[in-house]
């Protein structure tokens, strides 16, 4: 049973994403994107309250731009997917979570040390550029279900 509902379109979406967001830090990196990815769609909770496909989670605004940068700015998540990031993706959608983005909802690449909290909520781990931030304990249960 997949982690989370979806058709082929959503891989496509989340593969562009994935691709987009973290093509530099191969494919452990991009893995780690889908995770937050599929994090965001069970959680339901802080941010992320009312998301039910990958597309919302994908063009969500918050405070007046997309929660991912890739989509206003990115010429590569406009590009066609590929067979690569798709099978990436159906792997996230399906079963593959680990740590650091396992539990994470939030990572950015501060082009510096990861700061110890982004946004109040505590540090998971960094792959390569990237810094991934888990719910603060009690804040978002739903995320730590399934794996």
């Amino acid at each position: 049973m997949p982690r989370v509902s979806y058709k082929s379109s959503d891989v496509d979406l989340m593969a562009r994403m994935m691709r987009a967001e973290a093509e530099g830090e191969g494919p452990q990196g991009m893995l780690y994107v889908g995770n937050v990815i599929v994090n965001r769609l069970k959680a339901d909770c802080t941010d992320f309250v009312d998301l039910r496909t990958i597309s919302q989670v994908i063009f969500q605004v918050q405070g007046g731009n997309y929660s991912f940068e890739a989509v206003q700015k990115g010429n590569v998540f406009y590009q066609r997917a590929r067979a690569a990031e798709k099978k990436l993706a159906k792997q996230n959608l399906d079963y593959w979570r680990e740590h650091p983005g396992k539990y994470a909802l939030w990572y950015f690449n501060p082009y510096a040390p990861c700061p110890p909290t982004w946004y109040d909520q505590p540090f998971a781990g960094q792959y390569k550029d990237h810094c991934f931030y888990e719910p603060k304990a009690g804040t978002c249960e739903s995320v730590y279900i399934g794996g």
